[in-house]
Formats: C-alpha cells, sequence, structure tokens
C-alpha cells in the first residue's frame, strides 16, 4: 500500500512589521522592548487625519494632530502632570503600526480592531514607563481634547460647517477664551516638521515625567 501523502501546514500569516529602527514589532504579541519613539513620530507624521480630505499643501498628519491634542488638554487641565501629558500625546500611538482609520470603519470592523490597538497601547505605555492602561479621568480628558482637535480640524482643514461639525464633535463651549486663549490656526507641516515638534515635545514631557 502507498503511504497516504500528507499536506503540508499552510505557512503562518507573518504579524510583524520591520521598522526603520531594525524592531520587529509583532502586532498580535507586541512587545515593549521592540518599540522605539523614533518610530512612532516617523510613522504618525506621514499618516493623514481624515484619510487625507484636508485643505493645505501637506496631509495633517497624526503627529501633528497628537501634538494639537496635547496642547488641549493642557489647556483643559493646566496642572496636568507631565506624566498623563504624555499619556495624553501618545493616545494615537498604535496607528504608527495600523494606521490611522476614520471612526465610521473603526464602527465596521468591530472588536477585533480594538483588541490588536489595545494590546499595542500597552506596550507602548509600558515601555515609556506608564501604566498599560491610563486613568479614567485621564481617558475622560483625552477623548475631550480629541473632540476638540476634531472639531478644530474638521471646520479648519475638511470642509465641515460648524452647524455640522457641532452636531458630530460637539462645539468647544468654554474650551478657549479668557485665560484658555484663542484656537489655534491650524496648518498642516510637512512630515519632517511634524516628526520634530513630536519628539520634542515627548522629550521634554519624558524629562519631566
Amino acid at each position: 500500500m502507498a503511504p497516504r501523502s500528507v499536506a503540508p501546514k499552510p505557512a503562518k500569516p507573518r504579524a510583524w512589521q520591520r521598522m526603520l529602527s531594525g524592531r520587529r514589532l509583532d502586532l498580535l504579541d507586541p512587545s515593549p522592548f521592540d518599540v522605539e519613539i523614533e518610530d512612532i513620530a516617523h510613522g504618525l507624521a506621514r499618516i493623514a487625519r481624515w484619510n487625507g480630505q484636508t485643505t493645505g499643501h501637506h496631509i495633517f498628519s497624526v503627529a501633528q494632530h497628537s501634538v494639537l491634542v496635547a496642547d488641549i488638554a493642557g489647556r483643559l487641565e493646566p496642572d496636568l502632570a507631565p506624566r498623563w501629558h504624555l499619556a495624553v500625546l501618545l493616545h494615537d500611538a498604535p496607528e504608527y503600526v495600523i494606521g490611522d482609520m476614520i471612526s465610521p470603519f473603526k464602527g465596521v470592523i468591530g472588536g477585533d480592531y480594538k483588541a490588536v490597538e489595545a494590546r499595542l497601547m500597552a506596550a507602548i505605555h509600558i515601555r515609556f514607563g506608564l501604566p498599560p492602561e491610563a486613568p479614567a479621568e485621564i481617558v475622560a480628558l483625552t477623548k475631550r481634547a480629541d473632540k476638540v482637535s476634531a472639531f478644530l480640524e474638521a471646520t479648519q482643514l475638511a470642509g465641515f460647517g460648524l452647524e455640522e461639525a457641532s452636531a458630530i464633535f460637539g462645539a468647544p463651549v468654554g474650551v478657549f477664551g479668557g485665560e484658555r486663549g484663542i484656537p489655534p490656526v491650524l496648518v498642516p507641516e510637512d512630515a519632517d516638521k511634524a516628526k520634530e515638534a513630536f519628539l520634542a515635545r515627548f522629550a521634554m514631557l519624558e524629562a519631566r515625567s
């Protein structure tokens, strides 16, 4: 009797990405040891917010958005501790690996995307001396600052009217004016400038943490 042929096992899909630093980051089981701030800054500076549907000569990058959200959080909570300010700056850091998906598409994908994102965020936090999950009050502050940023980006860069943006993101009532200053005018920067600004803010906050 001829021996039975055994079908070869299918190769396991590759779940890691090689970074410019030389690190190989596993998306399914990310290690803090494979996380480098240079890789994060480089990637975020080249990822477009709003799927690139913004005005200007350059994309409005996730790196520039992250610095803006950190600025807004500082306006909302002037006494915010540097380590939590750092957590706000890094709130979209997993996107250097998985990209920036618009909120409607995240809702379609559902839980799998959020699980991968959460594992990456935990590894990033641990790498930079933060707890795997930020406290609830920091999460709430980040979400509030993120919505204010989205309102500013939507109305200044993405073609939204004030009424439409207010209905979707909420009008930033009380966020600007008086001691909190006037709303910033958003000008999309080239990737190198966005990367430098992100790294400079990171270095300042890490030194103070």
